[in-house]
C-alpha cells in the first residue's frame, strides 16, 4: 500500500474513466506492475463483496485455475458457450493493453462508464477499515457487472494460485485446473506438490473438477482433495481424444467424433482445446439448458477467439518475415514455445526477449537456443528487469545480442536485421508482448 491510504484519496473525486484507471493503477497495490503482494487471504474480497450485496452468489459460473493455459481454456469455453445462445461473462487476468480486457460479456469489453461509476462508488461509500487491492477491486467489479447484466454463465479465471485467490469466493458448477508448473514460487511453494495444493484450493464440496493435463507427480494431490470434498474428478484426456492431421483436429468424445479446423496447432493449445471440449462435455449434464453441439465450432473456433479479443498467445503479427508473439514466461511455457519454434520453417531465428526482475531468469535462459540472434528488452513497468542486466546474464549461457531501451526498439532492430524468410519471436514476459498487440 502506498503512504496515502485510499481514505485520504476521497478528496480527489473520480469523474472520468482516466481518473478511475489512475486510481486503480496507482493508489492500490498492483502485483502486475511491482511483483510484490501483501499478505494473501480472503478477508478483503469478502468484505468488499459483502458491501456490494455479494453479487458472486447470484451468478452461475465455471472456475479455472492452473499455471499455464487457463486463459486459453477460459476464452475457448466462453466463445463456444456464446455460440450456443448464452450471455457469457468472462473474467481473466492480467490484461495486455486495456484494463477492460479483464472483464467481457459476449466478447465486448466492460464499458468505461461502468468502471468509472464503480470506482467512484467505492471511493465515496466504502467504509471498511481493511483496504482492498487492485486485484480485489477488479474481481468485485467483475462480479457486480455480471450480476447487473444478468449473465447466463460466467467463466472466472484465477489470478494467483487458487486457495487464497480473490476469485475463490464463488461456488461454481464446475472447477477446472489446467496444469501445474513452477511459477510464483515465493507465494505458492517451491515444489510442484505445494503449488498443486494451492491450485486444488478451488475444488469445492460436491462440485466436479476437471484436470486438463494428467501429471503423475501431482495427481494424488488433486485426487485426495477431491475425495475429501466429495467431488467427482475427471481427466480431460480420458474424456476427449484428439488426432491431428495437417491443420485439422479430429475430436472424439465417447462414440461421437467431429473435425475442427485450426490455424494454430501448438501442442499446448491442443491440450487447452482438449480441456475445453472436456468441460463442454461435462457441462452437457451439469446445465439443464445446455446441449453441446460440435457443429457450432467445427470451422469457426479461430474466428470466435478473435471476436473475444484473444491475443498474445502464438499471435502472428506479420508475415515476411514472420513475427510471432507468445506470452511464454515460465518453464512450462518456454518448453511449449520451444516445440512451436521447432515446427516452424525459417532461415534464421531472431528472439526479442524480456523478463521481470522478481523471477530468476537462469532456468529459462539455459533453455533458449544459442544459435538465435537476441534483442534484449524491458517493458515499461517498474517490475521489468533492465535489458542491460538481462543481456549480461544471458551471455553466461552463450546467448548473444544487444540491449534495447524499449520493446519497440528491439523489435524494430530485429525487423531491420531479418530477411523475409527469417522468423522473429517475441517472448519472455506478458508485459513485453503487451506493448506490441
Amino acid at each position: 500500500m502506498c503512504k496515502n491510504s485510499w481514505k485520504t484519496m476521497k478528496t480527489r473525486p473520480i469523474k472520468t474513466y482516466s481518473a478511475a484507471i489512475d486510481y486503480l493503477y496507482h493508489q492500490l497495490p498492483m502485483f502486475q506492475n511491482t511483483g510484490k503482494i501483501d499478505k494473501i487471504d480472503l478477508r478483503k474480497i469478502k468484505a468488499l463483496c459483502n458491501w456490494l450485496g455479494n453479487p458472486q452468489k447470484t451468478i452461475r459460473c465455471i472456475h479455472v485455475a492452473g499455471t499455464n493455459g487457463k486463459g486459453s481454456i477460459s476464452h475457448l469455453l466462453a466463445s463456444v458457450l456464446h455460440t450456443h445462445g448464452f450471455k457469457v461473462g468472462l473474467y481473466t487476468s492480467p490484461h495486455y493493453r486495456d484494463y477492460r480486457e479483464r472483464i467481457k460479456i459476449n466478447g465486448v469489453l466492460i464499458p468505461k462508464s461502468f468502471v468509472t461509476k464503480f470506482t467512484r462508488k467505492f471511493q465515496e461509500e466504502y467504509s471498511e477499515e481493511i483496504s482492498p487491492s487492485f486485484f480485489e477491486l477488479s474481481v468485485a467489479m467483475a462480479f457486480e457487472y455480471f450480476k447487473q447484466e444478468q449473465c447466463d454463465i460466467v467463466i472466472v479465471e484465477t489470478g494467483l494460485g487458487g486457495r487464497l485467490d480473490s476469485t475463490n469466493i464463488i461456488t461454481p458448477i464446475l472447477s477446472i485446473i489446467s496444469n501445474i508448473s513452477f511459477d510464483h514460487q515465493a507465494f505458492l511453494g517451491n515444489t510442484l506438490k505445494k503449488i498443486a495444493k494451492e491450485k486444488a484450493g478451488i475444488i469445492k464440496k460436491n462440485i466436479p473438477v476437471l484436470i486438463g493435463e494428467y501429471q503423475k507427480e501431482v495427481w494424488d494431490v488433486f485426487k485426495q482433495t477431491a475425495k475429501k470434498r466429495q467431488s467427482k474428478i475427471y481427466k480431460a484426456e480420458s474424456l476427449v481424444k484428439t488426432n491431428v492431421s495437417k491443420n485439422k483436429i479430429e475430436v472424439e468424445i465417447k462414440k461421437d467424433s467431429f473435425p475442427i479446423k485450426f490455424d494454430w496447432l501448438a501442442d499446448y493449445q491442443l491440450k487447452n482445446l482438449r480441456t475445453a471440449i472436456g468441460a463442454l462435455h461435462l457441462l452437457d449434464s451439469l446445465m439443464s439448458d445446455f446441449a453441446f453441439n460440435p457443429a457450432k465450432i467445427k470451422t469457426q473456433l479461430p474466428k470466435l477467439l478473435v471476436e473475444w479479443k484473444y491475443i498474445g498467445r502464438m499471435q502472428l503479427l506479420q508475415k515476411n518475415p514472420q513475427i510471432i508473439l507468445d506470452s511464454a514466461h515460465n518453464l512450462a511455457g518456454i518448453q511449449e514455445w520451444q516445440k512451436m519454434i521447432h515446427n516452424q520453417k525459417y532461415d534464421r531465428l531472431h528472439i526479442v526477449f524480456g523478463t521481470v526482475k522478481d523471477k530468476n531468469p537462469s532456468k529459462i535462459l539455459k533453455m533458449l537456443p544459442t544459435s538465435a540472434k537476441y534483442y534484449f528488452v524491458h517493458a515499461k513497468i517498474p517490475r521489468a528487469l533492465k535489458s542491460e542486466v538481462l543481456q549480461s546474464k544471458a551471455e553466461e549461457y552463450h546467448l548473444y545480442g544487444k540491449a534495447y531501451k524499449s520493446v519497440a526498439q528491439g523489435l524494430r532492430a530485429a525487423k531491420l536485421s531479418a530477411s523475409s524468410k527469417d522468423l522473429i519471436s517475441v517472448c519472455g514476459s506478458i508485459f513485453v508482448v503487451a506493448e506490441l498487440v
